[in-house]
């Protein structure tokens, strides 16, 4: 094999790594914005919960009845 096709075949394998590596960023950066909008409905379902139930805390507060009865 010669120098200059040694040289090709390193520029051919070099071509096919960039590929794959912009492949794999476009995946990642993908990912992460799933990742931010899962983490996103995930704190609102946690203020969701927290507002019922302190919610429910005070209406079983307000139903209970005093301790003179």
């Amino acid at each position: 094999m010669s120098d200059e096709e040694r040289l090709v075949d390193i520029e051919i394998k070099l071509s096919h790594q960039e590929n794959t590596v912009e492949e794999l960023n476009k995946v990642v950066c993908q990912q992460q914005k799933k990742l931010d909008h899962l983490e996103a409905v995930c704190e609102a379902l946690i203020r969701h919960v927290k507002e019922l139930s302190d919610g429910a805390a005070e209406q079983r507060t307000a139903n209970e009845t005093p301790p003179h009865y």
